[in-house]
């Protein structure tokens, strides 16, 4: 768990998602607003979040819908565009996640000096995208390739939208997961964005693999976060703290501050 008190310097740390809106090539990009408005979004979203009290950033294309497994070249350079002019806003650690592109998400973490990164990096899915095919081996070359080997991976084991193609119990992918590709976390997650993680399934989890930090990685609320924290190492967060819950709305400050307000009284409770 060391990295996580060195990077975040809190237990449990609260990662949130910066969700940027549709980027060209996009099916909703709004051209006539243009990339000049997804980046006031996402400046001003930024904003929100950390006066708010989060205790790390992570930027992502997720109003990239429907997602792609092997992204076009537009939509990473226009996110390293739009992180790169953040950059001097940007005062808490910060990741990327280019949906659902292990490499193009190492890709840009590497041009913009982003320290983790979350993404589907093993295993073999039914998902809504069509069949879901991975090559850690390949991606974790490909990082040390291109000088990226100290950039913290997070490995979603529990992906939203699909369903690990064969029988395998939860528990024994935590497992060899971590033996075979050894992950700096697992993420653990609904149904969907904004889906509450299945407690149970993230108990199993984390007594499956003890030894290696586990996030609840969609759903958690303020309704909830309690019981999470008290299993997982620390979430990734974002419809919650939006204007009434709403994935599609903007980020409510109001709505992350009352949520780490929380968070911060169950560290002290913990010690």
């Amino acid at each position: 768990m060391s990295w996580l008190r060195e990077l975040f310097q809190v237990n449990k740390p609260i990662i949130a998602m910066c969700h940027l809106r549709a980027l060209p090539g996009d099916p909703g990009y709004d051209r006539e607003k243009g990339i000049g408005w997804v980046m006031d979004m996402a400046r001003q979203e930024l904003i929100a979040l950390q006066e708010g009290g989060v205790d790390g950033v992570m930027f992502s294309n997720e109003f990239s819908l429907p997602y792609l497994t092997d992204v076009e070249p537009v939509t990473y350079t226009t996110m390293a565009r739009i992180i790169g002019e953040l950059k001097h806003d940007i005062q808490i650690p910060f990741g990327v996640n280019v949906l659902w592109d292990p490499k193009a998400s190492i890709d840009l973490a590497v041009a913009t000096d982003a320290l983790f990164v979350r993404e589907i990096f093993s295993g073999v899915y039914a998902s809504d995208f069509g069949l879901w095919n991975t090559n850690c081996g390949e991606v974790i070359r490909h990082q040390h390739h291109i000088g990226g080997e100290d950039i913290k991976l997070m490995f979603n084991i529990v992906p939203e939208a699909a369903s690990y193609l064969g029988h395998r119990d939860v528990a024994e992918i935590a497992r060899s997961t971590v033996f075979n590709n050894k992950p700096d976390a697992l993420c653990v997650s609904g149904l969907t964005a904004g889906s509450e993680t299945d407690s149970s399934t993230l108990k199993t989890v984390k007594e499956a693999v003890p030894d290696t930090p586990v996030f609840a990685n969609t759903g958690v609320s303020l309704a909830n976060v309690r019981e999470q924290l008290a299993i997982a190492d620390g979430t990734v967060t974002a419809t919650t703290f939006k204007r009434n819950g709403d994935f599609n709305n903007e980020i409510d400050q109001a709505r992350v501050a009352a949520f780490m307000d929380v968070v911060r009284r169950v560290r002290k409770e913990d010690g």
